[in-house]
């Protein structure tokens, strides 16, 4: 029954284009953005949605050592499983949007789901680390990608004025998960061993599929207003006004004459009716957009966007400090001499701050007492300043509160950099599909290249503390390009032009109104000369 409505709803030839399909597969129609409704429905799913992407990827460490007995493996070509899926995951951003703006979020997010879970049981059966490459890095990034960003990109469609916190607070489900999946799956390991237990996580994501069929589309589509268009007689009047404002009206003369193209003795079938006819056309055409023309499928026109270019190096730069502390904190306690046990209550507190920092975020964002570009910079600043401050820490207590600072701005900016795409200050919310896709593509090269530019600095310092130094210079150069957002929107890094921007050009009607009147005065001028 499904395949054949699948069917029928791809072959219908009234869902070739976009908006077509939307009709037929049930979507939401707002006159203006809901704020709420189906919305929650949909935040209830991305939440779900980070607990089986970004919640299973961060908890995947726990597989590692037996990963590391069973195929006799190092460390760093386990670690490349992650490392190739994060990077597929961002890589392929891009077709994650063209497949989204061809068939809609709901069938791309579905199809995500179902690639996550086969990629997953497909691990369990690998028989050497290169087959997880392929499984988990290749098939499950990909469908990281396509259940992610879609997900993320309708949620922002679906709440304009509660879109920062909404968001905010649904992407802690990633937080969540860590705190549930580590040890659970450590547990799991232990009974079943760690076939059997990738086994089920990758059932469990079969939900991913469930939360995409909740993915329902939604239509803006704003009140038709019948818009009343000026008489031609009161056009004319008007234009009349204006001239009159310039030139001294004869009707005041004592000599009575009268001239013929005042106001009240202009007859309304004159030569400007059809000027009025072209400008009614004009303004209908403006009034009614083009429903005929379908959007790209990727909007490369944000390329040409300066204030984007400036978010996207700020996101390439701004990667590279996501990724030291998990990494490196507890190999940094290790080597100052603090216990096993201990260290792992680094990444706790870590995690618990993230999601007061997502939170903490969105609720700030949501009041709005500056522009929020700006508020991101600060949150940005803050995270530079929490990575330099690692090396520094001396003991327990030291790493501890440098932890649980970075978890708190790491959750502002990991929890809204994405859904800022969405302000006018960047791309705004028409293009905010082509612009996450490019932005995440962007961030692509940074993710792959951050890891292994700390593990060489690390190697050559041999001191832990040059990785977070690496991150901190990157975060800060991620800073410098946030800043430059706001004034390549207003064109403070354009040359502005010579002409006064003040200046309008004088319209062709008021010209012909007034050779129209300097004609009429000669003629009344030569008349009163002959009377005379």
């Amino acid at each position: 029954m499904w395949a054949a409505r699948a069917l029928l709803l791809f072959s219908c030839p009234r869902c070739l284009k976009m908006r077509d399909l939307k009709k037929c597969s049930g979507a939401n129609i707002y006159t203006k953005v809901p704020d709420g409704g189906w919305g929650w429905a949909v935040a209830v799913a991305f939440f779900f949605v980070e607990v089986f992407t970004y919640g299973v990827i961060k908890s995947f460490g726990v597989f590692f050592k037996d990963l590391m007995n069973y195929f006799d493996e190092s460390n760093s070509r386990i670690s490349w499983i992650i490392s190739i899926c994060v990077f597929v995951l961002t890589f392929t951003a891009p077709i994650s949007t063209i497949l989204s703006n061809r068939f809609g979020h709901r069938p791309v997010v579905m199809l995500g789901g179902f690639l996550i879970s086969l990629g997953m049981m497909m691990a369990s059966f690998a028989r050497n680390v290169v087959e997880m490459y392929v499984s988990i890095g290749m098939v499950s990034g990909l469908g990281y990608c396509l259940s992610f960003l879609p997900t993320v990109t309708i949620l922002s469609q679906y709440f304009d004025k509660r879109r920062s916190l909404v968001t905010a607070i649904a992407s802690t489900g990633e937080c969540f998960a860590v705190f549930a999946f580590a040890p659970a799956i450590t547990t799991l390991i232990e009974q079943v061993g760690w076939r059997y237990c990738m086994l089920i996580v990758g059932a469990l994501q079969l939900n991913i599929m469930v939360c995409g069929a909740l993915l329902r589309p939604v239509v803006i589509k704003a009140q038709e207003e019948t818009k009343e268009l000026p008489k031609p007689e009161n056009l004319e009047s008007a234009f009349m006004l204006e001239n009159e404002q310039t030139l001294t009206s004869l009707d005041s003369i004592d000599s009575g004459v009268e001239v013929s193209t005042s106001p009240k003795n202009l007859p309304t079938n004159v030569k400007s009716d059809k000027r009025t006819e072209g400008s009614t056309e004009r303004q209908e055409i403006a009034v009614q957009p083009d429903s005929d023309k379908t959007p790209p499928l990727l909007d490369f026109s944000i390329l040409r966007n300066s204030s984007f270019i400036c978010y996207a190096l700020f996101g390439l730069f701004a990667t590279l400090g996501f990724f030291a502390p998990s990494l490196y904190i507890i190999p940094l306690s290790l080597s100052l001499g603090i216990d096993k046990d201990l260290s792992a209550y680094l990444l706790s507190s870590m995690a618990i701050s993230e999601v007061f920092g997502r939170i903490g975020a969105g609720w700030l964002l949501n009041k709005k007492p500056i522009r929020k570009i700006y508020i991101e910079l600060i949150f940005v600043v803050l995270l530079c300043l929490a990575l330099i401050a690692f090396p520094f820490a001396c003991n327990f207590w030291g790493l501890m509160v440098c932890s649980m600072f970075f978890g708190l701005m790491l959750g502002t900016v990991t929890g809204t950099h994405i859904p800022l795409l969405a302000e006018d200050d960047i791309v705004g919310i028409e293009k905010m599909s082509s612009g996450v896709g490019v932005y995440v593509f962007i961030q692509s090269i940074a993710g792959l290249a951050g890891p292994p530019l700390g593990g060489v600095l690390v190697d050559w310092t041999q001191n832990y503390g040059s990785a977070f130094y690496s991150c901190a210079v990157g975060m800060a150069l991620g800073a410098l390009f946030l800043a430059l957002v706001r004034p390549c929107r207003t064109g403070l890094c354009r040359r502005k032009p010579p002409l006064c921007q003040g200046a309008q050009e004088t319209p062709d009607d008021f010209l012909e109104m007034d050779m129209g009147r300097a004609e009429v005065l000669s003629k009344s001028c030569q008349s009163l000369n002959g009377t005379v």
